[in-house]
């Protein structure tokens, strides 16, 4: 299922330059040139048949209020991962690699469970046609930055949990199958880490026979959704949510310090 992006003014389109070789002259000329755009996640938009602008980098539109929300998120989901006996069980090397490796996948959960929506407009200065001139010259951060594609693909992994409606206990049991991840490199306890996430999918499997009987297929739509998160890539999650915050800050040596902090 596909959530199409918003359409924008195709004035630094290259292909549309292909015809109207004077467009972006004109729009420089007339202040036209760095089109506005607002896309919100709960909302269904016309999509644009050119790949350009989805390649345009964006922000939050709002992003005081929607990192706020997003920390939050993010704190719940530390705490959630703190409060599993079985994941305190395990030595603190691979509470840290378990960590590092799932929590966008558990954050995004819990983006999904919290109904969390949020806006976001092209980044001041970005322009297509700066890309064009640019190319390989960008800068490691705004190669980095999200661009449109990329909230797209975080907006559909969101609607597809939304569509799904999903309990509380089924939230809790997907995240715990994602957390005790047995193919995370270096583990010391793998063979257990991976008798968990066994124990987390008969778990989740129960529960949805018990709330969905005559669902044959929810299981393996479940198990779908969660693997669509991982093509989010976690440099739009980090650039968007918390980049605003935490600066320069390593991620993963913040969430390390949350995990262990009594």
């Amino acid at each position: 299922m596909m959530f199409p992006l918003e359409e924008i003014t195709h004035g630094t389109c290259s292909h549309y330059l292909d015809q109207h070789p004077h467009a972006i002259l004109y729009n420089i000329l007339s202040g036209r040139e760095s089109g506005y755009l607002n896309t919100k996640l709960d909302q269904n938009v016309t999509a644009h048949n050119c790949h350009c602008e989805q390649r345009r980098t964006v922000c939050l539109k709002d992003p005081t209020a929607t990192c706020q929300v997003a920390s939050s998120v993010l704190v719940k989901t530390i705490c959630f991962v703190k409060s599993l006996p079985s994941f305190s069980q395990l030595p603190s090397g691979d509470q840290s690699s378990l960590l590092r490796h799932c929590w966008l996948p558990l954050f995004v959960l819990g983006l999904a469970q919290e109904k969390i929506v949020f806006e976001v407009t092209d980044v001041p200065n970005s322009s297509i046609l700066r890309q064009i001139l640019l190319g390989p010259g960008l800068t490691e951060r705004e190669a980095h930055r999200p661009t449109l594609a990329g909230v797209h693909k975080l907006r559909t992994c969101l609607h597809y949990l939304w569509n799904l409606n999903l309990s509380p206990k089924e939230y809790a049991y997907l995240k715990g199958a994602l957390l005790f991840n047995p193919a995370v490199q270096g583990l010391s306890a793998s063979l257990f880490i991976e008798g968990l996430q066994q124990e987390a999918h008969r778990a989740l499997q129960e529960v949805i026979h018990l709330l969905h009987p005559e669902d044959t297929v929810r299981f393996s739509h479940i198990l779908l959704a969660a693997s669509s998160i991982q093509t989010v890539s976690h440099s739009l999650v980090t650039e968007l949510f918390f980049k605003p915050v935490i600066g320069n800050t390593n991620m993963s040596h913040l969430l390390t310090e949350m995990l262990f902090l009594q």
